[in-house]
């Protein structure tokens, strides 16, 4: 067992690269609400935008909770996400990476949120998923001092849930913008 998980991390260790991030922030003056997943997946990184990955139930989520058709263009999810006074971006700004794998990152420099906060109106910050918190809490928290609410993971390795209780789980977004 032991050689076996030694050889495993050995191959996580060769195959992984150091990403920086490269999407930018999405916020505005307006912004109330930031809510903040843990890195970009290969998909999200290749579509320049967040929750580019066809299986991730974000954009389902969010226009479900908001009451608006799933945008299908980074326009249309801008504007809707503008229109609703949130904010998006990730706790993560450069990490050793395997992939889209979350349990391969390694060596994080968190991302610098004042950029957002110093610029909008951000009441609450969400977490979406265990992993983005624990790097929030990690390296994020201790410098802003402000809690994150944690939010179930969109993501497609996240099956278990329903679209409905994710919804269920993401509407207490809507007491903020309300």
């Amino acid at each position: 067992m032991y050689l076996k998980n030694s050889m495993e991390s050995d191959e996580i260790m060769q195959s992984q690269e150091r990403i920086v991030h490269p999407i930018p922030p999405l916020y505005n003056e307006d912004s109330r609400v930031l809510i903040l997943g843990s890195f970009p997946s290969v998909k999200s990184r290749e579509a320049q935008f967040f929750y580019g990955h066809p299986q991730n139930r974000f954009w389902k989520v969010v226009s479900g909770i908001l009451g608006e058709e799933l945008p299908t263009t980074v326009p249309e999810k801008k504007a809707m996400l503008f229109a609703h006074k949130i904010a998006l971006w990730d706790v993560i700004q450069s990490c050793d990476i395997t992939g889209s794998s979350d349990s391969s990152i390694r060596n994080v420099v968190p991302n610098d949120l004042r950029e957002i906060l110093d610029h909008s109106q951000v009441e609450r910050i969400f977490v979406n998923g265990k992993i983005a918190e624990k790097y929030y809490i990690r390296y994020t928290e201790p410098v802003l001092g402000r809690k994150a609410i944690c939010l179930l993971s969109t993501s497609p390795a996240n099956a278990a849930w329903s679209i409905d209780r994710l919804m269920e789980e993401w509407g207490q977004i809507i007491d903020t913008i309300a």
